[in-house]
């Protein structure tokens, strides 16, 4: 009975400890993708407008890094929101639950595309993703079928109909959910239609999955870092190279940069609304439902970001490159917000 007691006692203590501590913090602090982050600034800028509640904190730190500080733990030291650009990893969730954060509620907030863009100076490019593998992998089938280190220099070196100019392509660090996301919706897809790469997936997959993964390193992709507008910068200043980013930066720097057709398709709003782009895929807000009632305004900033205002077909983020949600998918949504539901372990 003592020992229980005391357990009790150590649990309530715990428990005042954080109210405490999270009551000095009067902001709310969201972490994560460089993507999201433009989408969550304009919701945590309205938010703040309102008067009620101090504006919340924004951090652009890439999803992968967004994750690392949302789930090391819950107190006024650890962030309320998780920006995403891809759904959380089951290795992301199990670390969030070693650490006590076990109630994430997860905002499916609506859809984007990553775009391979360049300079309105230059020509439309057109590409398959097969060519965007033989492009940036580092290793690519040989003339025997096997794997070498990647030989191609020049656009012109994978298919003849493309620019006979230097392959420079300034894209996301590892870090990035836009990273994670190319490499599966391009890369990936791109190997699966290369003969040499097709018959590698069924004799090893391993080395078929290690081979799209592992972007070559000999400068052909330059790691240009989280900051989405530096790579529209550079873009402007070297018309020849390509970037890859998410389409409302794309939308948001219209009149300097283009969206390359992949596959006969130009990322517009509309391609991505209906799936015929095939770069499109989902964004996501994470928030800790232990702080809530605890951080000032954080089921409120909650209400804000679901709302139709804000994600709405017609919403404020639309102006800013977000593709809406269909409306069953919005309403469930809307849903989960208001009850602030708890996600399950994803599968993987």
């Amino acid at each position: 009975m003592t020992r229980s007691f005391t357990s009790a006692l150590a649990l309530a203590a715990t428990g005042l400890l954080f109210a405490g501590a999270a009551e000095a913090r009067d902001q709310i602090r969201a972490v994560g993708s460089s993507t999201v982050y433009p989408f969550t600034t304009a919701v945590a800028e309205q938010f703040g407008k309102q008067g009620e509640f101090k504006t919340p904190v924004v951090e652009s730190t890439g999803t992968g890094g967004g994750f690392k500080l949302f789930c090391a733990g819950v107190g006024e030291g650890h962030p309320d929101v998780a920006n995403a650009s891809r759904a959380i990893k089951k290795s992301e969730f199990d670390d969030c639950a070693k650490n006590g954060v076990k109630g994430i509620v997860e905002l499916k907030i609506g859809f984007d595309g990553i775009v391979i863009a360049q300079s309105k100076a230059e020509a439309p490019l057109k590409l398959t993703r097969a060519q965007l593998f033989l492009a940036l992998a580092k290793q690519v089938p040989g003339a025997d079928g096997k794997l070498v280190d990647n030989p191609n220099v020049n656009w012109s070196d994978i298919d003849p109909s493309l620019p006979n100019t230097k392959i420079e392509v300034l894209g996301p660090p590892p870090t990035s959910g836009t990273r994670d996301a190319f490499l599966e919706l391009f890369m990936e897809k791109g190997a699966e239609k290369v003969p040499g790469m097709a018959a590698l997936k069924k004799s090893d997959a391993k080395a078929f999955e290690t081979a799209w993964k592992t972007i070559r390193e000999d400068g052909a992709y330059v790691d240009a870092g989280e900051n989405d507008n530096l790579i529209v910068q550079k873009l402007e200043a070297n018309t020849k190279a390509v970037g890859i980013f998410g389409y409302s930066f794309l939308e948001e720097n219209a009149s300097q940069i283009q969206g390359a057709e992949i596959e006969g398709t130009v990322p517009t709003y509309e391609a991505i609304a209906d799936g015929q782009y095939n770069g499109a895929r989902p964004l996501f807000v994470y928030v800790k439902k232990d702080h809530a009632g605890v951080i000032p305004g954080l089921e409120e900033f909650v209400a804000e970001f679901a709302s139709d205002k804000a994600i709405g077909e017609d919403g404020y983020l639309a102006s800013k490159g977000l593709v809406a949600l269909p409306e069953d998918e919005l309403k469930e949504v809307q849903d989960g917000a208001k009850n602030m539901t708890p996600i399950q372990a994803p599968a993987s």
